[in-house]
This record gives structure tokens, sequence and C-alpha cells, in this order.
């Protein structure tokens, strides 16, 4: 017994759980494909982006030079959120490193949003794909033993077919979750490893544009 010809004998629910099966399985995997790509090249970005950013002459040679090594533009965003004007009135009080303070931080959050998308439903289906295939062994548990009633003598190799028929859903469901679960705490690890560096270059990035332009007379004595 396949999980096709499950499908086909099944009824309304047994196929509607496996076709949530299988379309929780293809999200998962493009998500697990996608977000592996992705942080792959973040991962080498940053340190390249954060290396080439510090070695520039000024800003406007840093951002030329971000622009080449920071491919997904993750470093991007904090660099022209720091250089661009004060928003509004309200924005603009404040001193200098209050300003970077909240412009970064905001760009920040943008930039984490992005790199968090997919975990989400990673998460989802690893916490509901068990409980879904259970949900399908269960109803065709109920049907296999309804089925059972009008065939007169039950031996244990009346019940053990189809009950193992019906087990197949809860095997599903686990091999839909597992691929999802482990994606998910993967892909958490890296994440978490490229806010790091991300934070790391705002509160530089901050430290750096907060400073007092100083000139050669100030400090002398008169």
């Amino acid at each position: 017994m396949t999980l096709w010809s499950l499908f086909r004998q099944g009824d309304a629910v047994t196929q509607a759980v496996a076709l949530l099966l299988l379309g929780m399985s293809v999200a998962s995997w493009v998500a697990i494909c996608w977000k592996a790509w992705l942080l792959r090249r973040a991962v080498a970005d940053v340190g390249r982006a954060t290396a080439a950013f510090w070695q520039s002459a000024d800003l406007d040679d840093a951002r030329a030079r971000l622009a080449a090594f920071d491919r997904d533009a993750l470093l991007l965003p904090l660099v022209d959120a720091a250089r661009a004007p004060a928003p509004g009135p309200l924005a603009a009080r404040g001193d200098r490193a209050q300003q970077l303070t909240r412009v970064l931080r905001d760009a920040l959050h943008g930039v984490l949003h992005r790199l968090q998308a997919g975990q989400v439903l990673l998460a989802t289906v690893g916490a509901t794909a068990p409980f879904v295939g259970l949900l399908g062994t269960v109803w065709g548990i109920y049907h296999a033993l309804i089925g059972l009633v009008g065939a007169g003598q039950v031996t244990i190799d009346k019940v053990s077919g189809p009950v193992g028929e019906a087990l197949l859903m809860t095997a599903a469901g686990l091999a839909v979750a597992i691929p999802a679960v482990l994606g998910y705490n993967v892909f958490g690890r890296f994440i978490a490893r490229i806010e790091a560096d991300l934070e790391g270059f705002a509160r530089d990035l901050r430290e750096l544009l907060a400073q007092p332009v100083s000139s050669d007379t100030e400090g002398r004595a008169p």
C-alpha cells in the first residue's frame, strides 16, 4: 500500500489531509532552499562588505564599495539611513547620537525582517504537520474499524492491514515536519550570527558619525 493508493481509496477527509500535507511539504522545501541560498550569500557578503567599508577613504567611497559587495542590501540600508537627514521635526530633536540611534534601529529592523522571512512558515509546519498526519491516521482507523463491523468474524489479519495503511498518514506528517524543524533551527543560528554582525556594524557606524568634526584650530590656546 502506497500513499497514492491510500489517497485514491480514502474519503474526502483523508484526501484533504493528504493534500494539506503535500502543500505544507512543498512550501517548507521552497522556503528551505531559498533561505539556504540567501543566508549563504549573506554570511559571506556581510564579512566582505564590512571589511570594504572600513577600508574606504570616506562615506561616498564606502557606499560605492558596499554596492559591489553587499548583494542582498544588508549593510546599505544602514549606511543610507545614517547619511539621510532627520525625517521630521521631532526626529531632528536631540543630539546627533540620538538621531543616529533611531534611524539605525529602524533600518536594522527592516533588514532583520527580511532575514527572518520564512521562519514562521517553517516553525508552523514543524509544529502542526505531525498533528495533521495524526488526524489522517485517526480518521483512517475509524473508517477501517467501521468497515470491519459488517465483515463478520474480525481477525488480526483483517485489522492490521487497514490500520497499517492509516498509520502511513502519521509517517507522512513526521516526514513533512522533520525537515522544517531542522531548517528552522539551522537557519536560526545563521540569522543570529548575521544579526550580531549587523548590530556591531550599526553600533560602530553610530560612533563614527556621532563624533563632532574637529577643526585644526579647535583646542588651541589663544
